[in-house]
């Protein structure tokens, strides 16, 4: 019997730049500022991506997001 291959995440196009800020070292209120949202709304987002990758911490699913070719 053939192995599942795991799901593809699916992002947002909110939430890959939010990634794509993350990666880059960036604080919730940074990337808040640069995107003109609250620091509020990019932690709601960040907890979303955090569960979507099934990760414990930012390092992790950043990890996750290379190893699946997401970054």
């Amino acid at each position: 019997m053939p192995e599942d291959s795991p799901k593809p995440i699916a992002l947002t196009d909110r939430e890959r730049i939010i990634l794509q800020g993350v990666a880059r070292g960036m604080t919730s209120p940074q990337i808040a500022a640069e995107l003109s949202l609250s620091p509020e709304t990019i932690k709601w987002h960040r907890k979303r991506l955090l569960t979507k990758f099934s990760a414990a911490t930012s390092a992790e699913m950043i990890l996750k997001a290379v190893e699946s070719k997401i970054l």
